[in-house]
């Protein structure tokens, strides 16, 4: 098999090699595609094969403008400060327990998640508000940083998703369709979330004490105060995914709703200035950018490794191992876990699905699934465990937003420390998907019944 795939081979030895050397991942992808070209018999002609893929695939993608939207929309939700207004009344209205100030980061990052999709501003923004606070307070600093790391990485699941806007178009998946899809594991993980922290806050209340609460209302105004504060996310969140699900808009059209939506929620609260505005915007810019080129380059290594005989080469590989379907689809996911630990999801995604996804659909699970269902499912699976890298060493990228903005005393060891429960946590919530299809499927089957 190495003297057959060895070209293939090479091309993912190149792309590790250029990896872990710290060049730029985008340049990496896309020179491996093009060294493979002029190294091996291709022609040179097919260079030009190469820039057709990318202006077809990418450049024209109407569904890929949803992107910057969708990044636009969620760091001014982020700077509008509703989300600090939004975890302050969760404070109140849960601190006077033990573990309440965790279960309300785990609740405000459950609806940051749903209106902004943007894990960076999450972990950022609930590090800033709620760790100061909780470290105040006398919580444990692992159980504080695992909380807000897995908790601000939920912006990835659940919708409006950037990553489940690229995987439907890289599966050939409706994006309204894994929208909805993802809603309940999102809210499988927050559960699993939850229950860790109660029991956590039941027999080692030390690590999690009640907090000092220093502004005298009742529950009753806490509550009212709490549900004013809810109310601008959730309903911009409805407008987003509602528009989908009714067919009133495509997801392209939903994230234009939703960025004017969020910069409105931001006059109204009186933070909207030129200085926002323009701050915004430039970060958009610079998401996106790096997003798109990560595609761009992808494109280019898929084209060449497809033409070298890549997809044959893990096809071969798959049906040498002793496996059947499940134990397949627990090998590849298990694959993209690894990877995860060194590369992000957009690698992950742009080279790896493409190569898995005609495997998975292959396979007989004895589910009575339609074709596109059993995507649907694989999509969502592959999703959740994607979620992990971002809390796995060393390049956990949620852990190093979260010590950019965490006080002195905060090591990357505690936070490394504090995610570990949480990781096994979604690894949980993955074979729970497994076992039961249906927190997938169910959802999707009955918003488009008709």
């Amino acid at each position: 098999m190495i003297a057959q795939y060895g070209l293939p081979l090479g091309m993912v030895l190149v792309l590790l090699l250029g990896i872990f050397s710290g060049y730029p991942v985008a340049f990496v992808l896309g020179g491996t595609g093009v060294l493979f070209v002029l190294l091996t018999d291709l022609p040179n002609l097919f260079l030009g094969t190469m820039v057709s893929r990318v202006y077809g695939g990418v450049i024209a993608n109407w569904l890929l403008v949803a992107v910057p939207m969708f990044v636009y929309m969620g760091l001014m939700l982020e700077r509008s400060g509703l989300a600090r207004n939004l975890l302050i009344s969760l404070q109140y209205m849960m601190g006077g327990m033990r573990g309440g100030l965790a279960l309300a980061v785990a609740l405000l990052g459950l609806i940051l998640a749903a209106g902004t999709g943007v894990i960076g501003a999450s972990v950022v923004t609930l590090g800033i508000l709620g760790l100061p606070v909780m470290l105040q307070n006398g919580y444990n600093k692992e159980i504080a940083t695992g909380t807000i790391a897995a908790s601000g990485t939920l912006g990835i699941l659940l919708p409006p998703s950037i990553m489940l806007v690229l995987m439907g178009d890289i599966l050939s998946i409706p994006v309204g369709d894994l929208f909805v899809a993802a809603v309940l594991p999102g809210v499988l993980l927050v559960g699993l979330y939850m229950i860790f922290l109660i029991t956590v806050a039941i027999f080692r209340g030390d690590l999690m004490p009640a907090m000092a609460v220093t502004e005298k209302l009742t529950r009753l105004q806490m509550f009212i105060r709490m549900m004013r504060d809810m109310v601008a996310p959730i309903a911009l969140v409805m407008v987003v995914l509602g528009s989908i699900i009714a067919g009133l808009a495509t997801p392209t059209e939903a994230a234009s709703l939703g960025a004017i939506g969020a910069t409105i929620l931001a006059a109204t609260t009186r933070q909207l200035s030129w200085k926002v505005l323009g701050g915004t915007i430039f970060e958009t810019g610079k998401i996106t950018g790096m997003i798109m080129f990560v595609i761009i380059g992808a494109t280019c290594f898929g084209v060449v490794f497809a033409r070298l005989g890549g997809p044959h080469m893990i096809a071969s590989m798959v049906d040498a191992m002793p496996f059947e379907a499940w134990g397949t689809l627990i090998m590849l996911l298990a694959i993209i876990f690894v990877l995860g630990f060194v590369l992000e999801w957009i690698e992950i995604s742009y080279v790896v699905l493409p190569l898995f996804a005609p495997i998975v659909i292959a396979l007989d699970f004895g589910l009575g699934l339609s074709t596109t269902e059993i995507m649907l499912w694989f999509a969502i699976l592959v999703a959740v465990v994607l979620q992990t890298s971002f809390l796995t060493p060393p390049f956990g990228y949620a852990l190093f937003y979260l010590k950019g903005v965490s006080p002195k005393g905060v090591t990357m060891a505690m936070i490394y420390r504090g995610a570990a429960p949480f990781v096994v946590l979604q690894l949980a919530a993955v074979g729970l998907l497994m076992l039961f299809p249906a927190l997938a499927i169910w959802l999707p089957r009955l918003a488009f019944a008709n």
